[in-house]
């Protein structure tokens, strides 16, 4: 891990070491601000996370490299005395943080949006995934997302884990399809980014019926075979009518011969 050059102590903040670089420093003032191009390539807080990674920033690292500039750990020391707590700080709204000094409308939305951000992704850690079970709970998902009065085609792909839990749902086609429209790259090509062990396709039919065409019984197949191929097991091809109507190719054998 990165050593500091300064002798200081381990419970010393970084406001204190910005002090006693101002003080250890002749040339630099202490009542001069810090600017980031007074310190060492190594010091900087960007620098210091792509060398460290993040969880060894402090929070004033954290926030400068958030908002950048040259003024960016004075700026970023102002906001943490301002504020009891990181907390308190995200919980500021744009308008009261672009009025702290150095800050402004742009800072103040770079740091909204990381809190946001980061709002966010504890939601999404913490909420049940849905687990695709039949035939039956892939549709109804499938049918909560997709256009209820459909005019054209959708091509979606749900991502799962081992246990088959919803990992991530999204729509790779629009119009009209058939089995050379389908590319069996683009639909492996985010589970192959995260490592997906399986997966789930399905597609509507906006004249209502939901019996499987030729081709899309050779997608399937061509899918099947390269799911083996890739470590992405492909589970189902649902094809979706009109509400209440669907038809799974897997439980009629359709494409999914030998798998």
């Amino acid at each position: 891990m990165y050593v500091y050059p300064l002798p200081l102590a381990p419970d010393t903040s970084v406001r204190e070491q910005v002090q006693t670089t101002f003080l250890a420093t002749p040339h630099i003032s202490p009542y001069h601000p810090l600017r980031l191009r007074d310190l060492p390539l190594r010091e900087r807080p960007v620098y210091r996370l792509h060398r460290v990674g993040p969880p060894a920033l402090s929070a004033t690292e954290l926030i400068a490299a958030i908002i950048g500039g040259d003024q960016q750990l004075v700026i970023a020391q102002t906001l943490l005395a301002r504020y009891d707590s990181l907390t308190d700080l995200a919980q500021a709204g744009p308008q009261e943080l672009a009025q702290v000094d150095g800050v402004g409308p742009s800072r103040a939305a770079a740091l909204k949006a990381a809190a946001e951000w980061g709002r966010r992704l504890v939601l999404e850690q913490s909420e049940e995934r849905p687990e695709i079970r039949n035939p039956t709970d892939a549709a109804m998902l499938l049918l909560g997302r997709m256009d209820p009065k459909p005019e054209q085609e959708e091509f979606w792909v749900i991502l799962m884990d081992t246990r088959h839990r919803v990992l991530d749902a999204m729509c790779l086609y629009r119009g009209t399809l058939n089995q050379s429209q389908v590319r069996v790259g683009e639909v492996f090509r985010e589970a192959v980014r995260r490592n997906v062990s399986a997966l789930i396709v399905g597609h509507n039919h906006p004249s209502g019926d939901p019996s499987p065409s030729p081709e899309d019984v050779a997608v399937t197949r061509d899918l099947v075979a390269a799911g083996k191929l890739l470590g992405c097991e492909v589970v189902d091809h649902v094809v979706l009518g009109s509400v209440a109507r669907w038809v799974s190719l897997r439980e009629r054998g359709l494409g999914f011969e030998g798998a």
